[in-house]
């Protein structure tokens, strides 16, 4: 899509301002609207196993077919552009596709796009070589420091876009951080979406939960970017999740129809349990989310040929004995190397994985667990990645703390995917040359010039001798944790927005929320 290059309406320019330092010594070189990898993606399976993968799920599309649940506009779409259409009882139909006919449908959808932020030099690309980081979505309760949780507030919700919005290695808003359940269901997107608006200034993501509250979410984005702009650029997406197994069901289509027609950004997520909605074998899950993604992905396409949209894959394990999903496992984090060699031969932008934890503290299995999946999403090649920051609980639960400690992690993946520099000032030569042989390199002019920025330096490991630690008080890494997120907030200063447009997004939510009755269900 096309990106507004003139100069920009009042109603952006109040937004714009640069990036927010890191804190001393944690190489704010690195800080990026979004990064671009320098390392190359792995490839884990060969040639010969991605045909078998695509050959499988064009047998999924062709023999076992896909459901549609009340949406008679997108089963239509679907006939038109040949499906083969059967009625299975009202409201629900069964369409089975020709080996590759899905496959050229989602050909039209761009291989890269750029979402444009409120502040512009935090807009983002989503594709090729670029990667963003947004935080965990969907958790309806927050997870207290002492292990017992509770359900989620609007204000939970915006300290959470706060502490998002003050962190350098985020790079997107996201979206329903956390259910603030204290609205009413019917009105909540509401205040979801001013508040990203309003407490941030880099992209989001839209509601999704009915295609009106999708409607409502376009409809704001006209107020805050103007008409003009949003019709030529993609400024919002939604993240919309398919009824494994194979069916999509009505809110999902008509609220992608709703993001297409407007030409705005889509993601379409098979969210599988090995063993419960999907195949346990990791190969067929692939091949079963590839097919349930591909389908939205073209739906998009036949609403707007061009519209921005994402191929996506959510893969986790179960416990067999007890029926959990288990996050963090290292088969799911292999399925998602196999789905980043998938994406790129269809060359389209790839969502998957995220730092996923089953633990109910930010413990040590939490980061063990979240590090395993983050990585698979880092070397899969994924260009956007949900679930960077808070996800604790199975994705039941936020936490404050995880939050601040995830967001560290991103911190070291920036450095990692900047790759390894061997220019001959990085080879170092002059460093050793100085002092010679014995000599320490503390002083020479190589470490001079270099020191602020060679190293990655984190804000929340312990780099003290023990004697330090334990006189400062033997804090462990939850109780800084908990300290950083509340200075955070304490310091947080909300990006600047145009009063008229501000007064015009409120005046609407007003509108909105007096037209209709709570309903709490």
């Amino acid at each position: 899509m096309e990106v507004v290059d003139e100069a920009l309406p009042r109603r952006m320019r109040a937004g714009r301002k640069p990036p927010r330092s890191a804190a001393p010594g944690q190489n704010p070189s690195l800080e990026c609207a979004y990064i671009t990898r320098n390392i190359p993606t792995y490839d884990l399976v060969s040639e010969e196993s991605l045909i078998r993968i695509e050959a499988t799920a064009d047998r999924i599309l062709a023999e076992i077919g896909i459901e549609f649940r009340d949406d008679p506009e997108a089963v239509e779409l679907f006939r038109k552009a040949g499906g083969e259409v059967r009625e299975v009882r009202e409201g629900a139909w069964n369409i089975r596709f020709a080996p590759g006919l899905i496959r050229n449908l989602c050909k039209t959808a761009p291989p890269r796009f750029t979402q444009l932020a409120r502040n512009r030099a935090r807009s983002v690309e989503i594709g090729g070589d670029a990667m963003v980081f947004a935080p965990a979505y969907g958790s309806p309760f927050i997870m207290e420091t002492d292990g017992n949780r509770r359900y989620g507030t609007l204000a939970d919700f915006q300290n959470l876009i706060k502490l998002g919005q003050s962190s350098p290695w985020l790079h997107h808003s996201g979206g329903t951080i956390c259910e603030p359940t204290d609205i009413p269901v019917n009105k909540r997107h509401l205040d979801m979406v001013y508040s990203h608006m309003r407490y941030s200034d880099r992209g989001f993501l839209g509601s999704i939960t009915a295609p009106e509250r999708a409607a409502d979410s376009i409809a704001m984005c006209r107020i805050l970017f103007g008409s003009d702009v949003m019709d030529r650029n993609c400024v919002i997406m939604g993240n919309f999740n398919s009824t494994s197994p194979l069916v999509w069901d009505g809110v999902s289509t008509k609220g992608i129809r709703v993001y297409a027609e407007a030409g705005q950004g889509s993601i379409h997520l098979p969210f599988l349990l090995g063993g419960a909605v999907s195949p346990v074998t990791m190969a067929g899950a692939v091949a079963q989310s590839l097919a349930e993604s591909m389908v939205g992905v073209a739906l998009t396409q036949l609403v707007r040929p061009g519209a921005p949209a994402l191929i996506a894959t959510f893969l986790s394990s179960l416990s067999l004995r007890s029926g959990s999903p288990t996050f963090g496992t290292p088969e799911p984090a292999l399925g998602s190397l196999v789905m980043g060699q998938l994406a790129r031969r269809m060359n389209l932008p790839l969502r998957c994985s995220g730092n996923f934890s089953t633990s109910k503290l930010p413990d040590a299995q939490a980061m063990t667990q979240s590090m395993m999946s983050m990585m698979a999403a880092v070397q899969c090649g994924a260009n956007y990645i949900l679930h960077s920051a808070g996800f604790l609980d199975g994705l039941l639960s936020m936490s404050f703390e995880k939050f601040v400690l995830d967001c560290d992690l991103c911190g070291a993946l920036h450095a990692y995917l900047k790759g390894i520099d061997v220019s001959e000032d990085a080879l170092g030569f002059e460093a050793l040359a100085e002092g010679g042989p014995g000599a320490h390199m503390f002083g020479t002019q190589h470490t001079l010039r270099h020191y602020e920025t060679a190293y990655w330096d984190s804000g929340m490991d312990d780099y003290q001798t023990w004697e330090t630690w334990n006189e400062q008080g033997r804090e462990d890494s939850i109780t800084r944790a908990e300290r950083r997120w509340k200075a955070t907030l304490a310091a947080y200063e909300a990006p600047p927005m145009d009063v008229a447009v501000d007064d015009e997004l409120k005046e609407f939510v007003a509108r909105k929320k007096a037209s209709m009755p709570d309903l709490w269900y």
